[in-house]
C-alpha cells in the first residue's frame, strides 16, 4: 500500500479505537453525577455507593480515552500535514477552544472530585462532578464543530494567493446546523450507551445477589437498574428523533453518502426504497446487486417526509459531480466504498437492539418493585453492554466513510463557498516528507499499544466492576461537620 492507503488506516484504527472510550465517558459522567445529587439531597448511602463504584470505572475509561486520544492531533501535523496546512486556520479553533476551555475544566475538576471526598463541603464538591460532567459535553461540542465543519464548511473563505481556507466567522462554524444536528445525535447516543452500561452491569450484580439469597445487596442494585433504562428510553427517543433529523440534512448537503447508504445505483423518480438486505457485488461499479428485502418509500421519507419524493443515484450524482469537479481534479470516483458504507449504516441502527431488549424486558421483570433473579437477565445484561459502543464505532465508519473521497466536503449551492473543499488524496503528506515506510512503521507501534491498553482497559474495568458496591464500599457513618453519610474517602487504585 502507499503513504494515502497507510496514513487512512493508521488514522481509522486511531480513531475508531479511541471512540470506544469516547460515548462511555460522555454519557456516565452525568449519571454518576445524578447518582452523587440524589446522595446528597437525601442522605440515602445505598446512592453513595453506587456513586463511587460507577465513578471508579468512569476514571477507568476517562483515562484511556486520554491517552488514545492524545495522538489523534499528532497525526494532523504528521501524516495529513497538507490537510493541516490548507484547514489549519479554520481546522485548529474548535479544537484549541477544546483544549483551554473544556478540556482543562473537566481534568482540573475531575483532579478535585477524586482528591476532594474528605476535604470539601459535601455541596462543593457535587458540583465538581458537575462542572466535568458539562465540561465532557462541552468538549464534544467543539470536537463536532471541526468535524461538521469538514462535513459543510461554513464561515470560511478560500484565499487564492496563499491557497488556503481562512476563517472569517467562528460564529457560523459554532452554528453549523450539521453540527446542530450531529451534536444531540451524538450525545444521546452516548447516553444510551452509559445507560446500558449502568443498566447490564447493576443487572447482571442483582440477578448474583438474588441467587444467593442476599435480597439486601440485590436491592442496592435495583436503583442503578432503573437509573439505566429510564436513561436507555429516553436516550432512545431522542437517538431516533436526531437521526431522522441529520438524516434530512444529509440527504440535502451529501447525497452521495445516503445513496451509497442504501446502495442505490439507479435513480428512483417515484420514490426509493429502504433496504433491509441487499445482496450480489457491493462494489462501486454498481453492478450485479439485488435488493431482496425492502421498504417502498421509506428512503424519500427520510429524506424528505414524502414517501413518492424523487431520489437520485450513485450514478446520476457521479456524473453531476465530475461535471462539477472534474476540470479540477481529473477523473475521481466520487462513490465511497458502496459495501462499508452500506453495511455500516445497517449495523450503527441494527445493534440498537441490545439495548432495546434489555430496557424491555427490565420494564417487565421489574414492575411494581420487584428483583429479579433469572439468570438470562443477568446475562442478558451482560450481553448489552457491548452493542451500542459497536454501534457507535459504526456510526463514525458511516459518517467518514460515506464522506470519502473528499476530507472535507464541498458546499455547493446558495449561500455555499467557492474552492474550500478537498480531496482525502491530496490531503496526506508528501511522500518525500513521510514516506510509506514510516506510516507503515508507525501503524503497527500504535496498534501494537493499543492492544496493550486495552488489555488494561479491559482488566481494570473488569476487576472493579467484579468487586461490586457491597464489598467496595464500607457502611458509612455521620463525619465531624455531621454529614448523615459520609465515607469521605478519596478514590484509589491498586494499579
Amino acid at each position: 500500500m502507499d503513504a494515502l492507503d497507510l496514513a487512512r488506516w493508521q488514522f481509522g484504527i486511531t480513531t475508531v479505537y479511541h471512540f470506544i472510550f469516547v460515548p462511555l465517558t460522555i454519557g456516565l459522567a452525568p449519571l454518576v453525577a445524578i447518582m452523587q445529587t440524589v446522595w446528597v439531597r437525601t442522605g440515602n448511602s445505598t446512592w453513595l455507593r453506587l456513586t463511587k463504584f460507577f465513578g471508579k470505572l468512569l476514571l477507568i475509561n476517562f483515562a484511556i480515552g486520554i491517552a488514545t486520544g492524545i495522538v489523534q492531533e499528532f497525526q494532523f501535523g504528521m501524516n495529513w500535514s497538507e490537510y493541516s496546512r490548507f484547514v489549519g486556520d479554520v481546522f485548529g479553533a474548535p479544537l484549541a477552544m477544546e483544549a483551554l476551555a473544556a478540556f482543562f475544566i473537566e481534568s482540573t475538576f475531575l483532579g478535585l472530585w477524586i482528591f476532594g471526598w474528605d476535604k470539601l463541603p459535601k455541596k462543593v464538591h457535587l458540583a465538581t462532578i458537575w462542572l466535568v460532567a458539562i465540561a465532557t459535553n462541552l468538549s464534544a461540542y467543539f470536537i463536532l464543530a471541526a468535524n461538521s465543519w469538514m462535513q459543510h464548511p461554513v464561515g470560511t473563505t478560500y484565499n487564492e494567493e496563499t491557497g488556503r481556507a481562512e476563517l472569517t466567522d467562528i460564529g457560523a462554524v459554532l452554528t453549523n446546523n450539521t453540527l446542530l444536528s450531529a451534536f444531540p445525535h451524538t450525545i444521546t447516543a452516548a447516553f444510551l450507551t452509559a445507560g446500558t452500561f449502568v443498566a447490564g452491569i447493576a443487572a447482571w450484580w442483582m440477578v448474583r445477589s438474588m441467587r444467593k439469597g442476599d435480597e439486601v445487596t440485590a436491592r442496592v442494585y435495583r436503583p442503578a437498574v432503573v437509573l439505566g433504562v429510564a436513561t436507555m428510553l429516553i436516550s432512545g427517543v431522542g437517538l431516533a428523533a436526531t437521526g431522522d433529523w441529520q438524516a434530512k440534512l444529509m440527504f440535502e448537503q451529501q447525497p452521495m453518502k445516503m445513496a451509497a447508504a442504501e446502495a442505490m445505483c439507479e435513480s428512483s423518480p417515484d420514490g426509493a426504497p429502504f433496504s433491509l438486505l441487499t445482496i450480489g457485488d457491493l462494489s462501486n461499479s454498481c453492478e450485479g446487486t439485488t435488493q431482496i428485502l425492502a421498504i417502498p418509500g421509506l428512503t424519500s421519507f427520510l429524506a424528505t417526509g414524502d414517501f413518492s419524493a424523487p431520489q437520485q443515484g450513485v450514478l446520476e450524482l457521479q456524473d453531476q459531480y465530475t461535471e462539477r469537479y472534474g476540470d479540477s481534479v481529473g477523473e475521481v470516483d466520487f462513490s465511497p466504498n458502496l459495501a462499508v458504507t452500506y453495511w455500516s449504516f445497517r449495523l450503527m441502527i441494527g445493534l440498537g437492539i441490545g439495548s432495546a431488549a434489555l430496557a424491555l424486558a427490565a420494564l417487565w421483570f421489574m414492575r411494581k418493585g420487584r428483583l429479579v433473579g433469572h439468570r438470562w437477565f443477568g446475562l442478558l445484561g451482560i450481553l448489552a453492554i457491548p452493542t451500542p459502543f459497536i454501534a457507535s464505532s459504526f456510526g463514525w465508519l458511516f459518517t467518514e466513510m460515506g464522506r470519502q473521497p473528499w476530507v472535507v466536503a464541498p458546499n455547493p449551492g446558495p449561500g455555499g463557498i467557492d474552492g474550500v473543499w478537498m480531496l482525502t488524496a491530496r490531503g496526506v503528506s508528501t511522500s518525500a516528507t513521510v514516506p510509506a515506510g514510516m506510516v507503515l512503521t508507525s501503524m503497527i507501534a500504535f496498534t501494537l499499544l493499543y492492544g496493550v491498553l486495552a488489555v488494561l482497559w479491559f482488566r481494570l474495568m473488569h476487576r472493579y466492576a467484579s468487586h461490586g458496591v457491597a464489598d467496595t464500599e464500607r457502611d458509612v457513618s455521620p463525619d465531624a461537620r455531621g454529614d448523615d453519610a459520609s465515607s469521605d474517602q478519596p478514590l484509589s487504585f491498586a494499579y
